[in-house]
């Protein structure tokens, strides 16, 4: 059985019990046995190596560097990363090997909670198979991003909340390697009941499905 470990905490508006509850119920419907950790202290495990998959779901907050140097070396070896909005891309701030690992870092939502478009750029691939470019409402992610991750959605900026960012395309949602384990990322869910948008909810599953193998 596949082996897949969720560490929630940070800070409470992005709602991470609620997203950690529906990850966990998505990955137990495909076959995982799932552990719940809400500490940082869960990174520091010797037995991280032997996981599938381990999903973050921690905005902010703070990571000790011996849990950070465990967990870049389980990644390095083969285990996946998973995880969503500023769960992932917003946690450990100060820590730059931990955005090397994810392959982005969030900087701003100008406008905050907006309506923006969600382009599909590689339909061709198995994680956005069958989706169509889709309407979202929640913050717009603008992200300093790795030019080596494998960009599978993106949106464009409109400018009408910082002029200067007309016609920026951003990625949305990636995926990327780091020594031997797969990398996944998507920039939506900012709260739970985003959850509900089935596109939202398909990328996510699929994504974490992918960097478990």
């Amino acid at each position: 059985m596949k082996q897949a470990l969720i560490v929630w905490g940070g800070w409470p508006g992005h709602e991470p019990e609620q997203g950690a509850a529906i990850l966990a119920g998505m990955l137990r419907d495909d076959g995982f046995e799932v552990k719940l950790a809400t500490e940082t202290a869960a990174f520091a495990d010797p037995a991280l190596s032997s996981l599938d998959l381990i999903v973050p779901i921690i905005t902010m907050s703070s990571i000790e560097k011996a849990e950070l140097a465990n967990l870049e070396a389980a990644v390095r070896g083969g285990v996946g990363l998973a995880g969503y909005h500023g769960g992932m891309a917003d946690a450990f701030r100060n820590e730059p090997l931990y955005q090397f690992i994810c392959g982005g870092q969030w900087v701003a939502h100008p406008g905050d909670i907006i309506d923006y478009r969600v382009n599909i750029s590689r339909p061709d691939d198995p994680v956005m198979a069958g989706l169509a470019d889709f309407d979202y409402h929640s913050e717009q992610y603008y992200l300093h991003v790795d030019p080596a991750n494998e960009v599978l959605a993106t949106t464009t900026f409109t400018g009408a909340h910082a002029p200067w960012l007309a016609g920026v395309v951003m990625p949305v949602v990636w995926k990327r390697r780091h020594g031997a384990g797969r990398v996944f990322y998507s920039a939506l869910g900012h709260v739970a009941s985003e959850f509900q948008v089935p596109e939202m909810a398909t990328i996510i599953r699929r994504g974490m499905l992918w960097a478990a193998r």
